[in-house]
């Protein structure tokens, strides 16, 4: 029997169902789901974080957390609040001309090769525990260098952990300016060396000012790598750099938060406060360079 559908036939005007696009319809919606309920988790616990260090390091807020050094497990945090700034600047003295000349020969001038090579072991200097380092500079410079407890151990240490992230983040913004700069700059004339000076490190500026930026509030939250180097004091510091503890305030938010006393708990807390306001205005300068860059370019 002929089965074929006759030609005057009204045809199905049912819409029918596409059930895969329905299905990538829900599974689509299933992962934004997770994607904002994860969001909502991380947003949070780093409020809850952030609400707690303002809440109780608020009341130790005083002039006299300023101007006087640290006492037993009381005074203030002058001593630990200067040794930071001078830890932090020693690191960055080593570390950003390191890292940035590093990151623009990798990204500018080395052979393809030799650019996979330092890429990669920046990676896994970036990837080492801080207490790996920290330990490695206690064995070699506190003990075999003679350096002892200082200034100088612990800001070699820093060092050590944030010329990875300068050396990359300089070479992912050297490497992201448009070739047509380059191409313009070398048919002016001009060499690539006084291409690189006058034309792409302009463009590239806003990119490695984020990388130091990354860099000190990296090294702002260690701890670890200090104990091992830096030590403690409750002096201020001095120009002592070597054979000479100085203080830091990730001591006092590691140490004096395990005290059984409040004075102790409440210098932790203002400690934490301290640092999280010094990251708060290093971003906020680095968005003002980074706005003051892209006019400029």
């Amino acid at each position: 029997m002929d089965q074929r559908v006759h030609p005057m036939a009204p045809y199905d005007t049912t819409p029918q169902v596409d059930f895969h696009s329905q299905r990538r319809r829900i599974q689509s919606i299933a992962l934004w789901g997770v994607a904002l309920l994860t969001l909502t988790l991380v947003v949070l616990i780093v409020l809850d974080i952030l609400l707690s260090v303002i809440v109780k390091g608020v009341p130790g807020l005083n002039l006299a957390i300023f101007a006087t050094p640290t006492s037993g497990i009381a005074g203030g945090l002058q001593n630990a609040i200067l040794g930071t700034l001078v830890l932090i600047a020693l690191s960055m003295v080593f570390s950003m001309p390191l890292g940035i000349l590093g990151g623009i020969f990798v990204a500018c001038f080395a052979p393809a090769r030799l650019a996979s090579a330092v890429r990669f072991i920046s990676e896994v200097l970036a990837g080492i525990p801080s207490i790996v380092i920290g330990y490695f500079g206690y064995a070699v410079m506190v003990l075999q260098w003679g350096m002892g407890f200082s200034a100088l151990a612990g800001a070699i240490s820093l060092a050590m952990i944030t010329l990875p992230y300068i050396v990359r983040t300089t070479d992912a913004s050297f490497t992201q300016v448009p070739g047509a700069y380059w191409e313009g700059a070398i048919a002016l004339g001009m060499t690539p060396l006084m291409a690189v000076r006058t034309v792409v490190t302009k463009l590239a500026a806003p990119g490695v000012m984020t990388g130091v930026l990354l860099a000190i509030s990296i090294a702002l939250g260690e701890t670890a790598p200090l104990i091992y180097t830096a030590g403690w004091s409750n002096f201020d510091p001095s120009l002592h750099l070597v054979k000479n503890p100085i203080a830091y305030l990730t001591y006092v938010v590691w140490t004096y938060l395990n005290e059984p006393f409040h004075s102790a708990h409440q210098l932790a807390y203002t400690a934490a406060l301290l640092l999280v306001v010094i990251v708060m205005i290093l971003h906020i300068l680095v968005r003002l360079l980074q706005r003051g860059g892209v006019k400029h370019s």
